[in-house]
């Protein structure tokens, strides 16, 4: 089991920045990529970032390129994941979850979910 717990989420306004924070514990930490994922109301839960095991490939969604920067630090057992320029259709609520994979942008891919923290952009 890895249980995954994410922070950093709040209020900003467009333009601003937020790093969100997800710290894992339980299993290895640093044999899963790690993903972040969002949901706005009313929507489906859409892929963001996600990172390998060792840090050395990332892969981002269109929508965020540019923007957002995904990272590890495996000796905390915290992915994160950095929001420059954000807009408000960023506004979501951001969760990280775990893979034995690589590279995957699909929910079911992932084997552990953390229980989401609220990203709100006002314009």
């Amino acid at each position: 089991q890895v249980q995954l717990v994410e922070s950093g989420g709040g209020l900003v306004q467009a333009g601003g920045s937020l790093r969100l924070s997800c710290a894992a514990s339980g299993r290895i930490f640093s044999r899963y990529s790690m993903g972040w994922f969002r949901q706005a109301p009313g929507k489906e839960r859409e892929f963001v970032a996600v990172i390998s095991w060792r840090g050395d490939r990332t892969k981002y969604a269109d929508s965020v390129k540019g923007r957002f920067t995904i990272s590890r630090d495996n000796a905390k057992n915290t992915v994160y994941l950095q929001m420059n320029s954000l807009k408000p259709e960023d506004t979501a609520a951001y969760y990280c979850a775990a893979t034995v994979s690589y590279g995957y942008t699909q929910n079911s891919h992932y084997d552990y979910w953390g229980q989401g923290t609220q990203v709100t952009v006002s314009s």
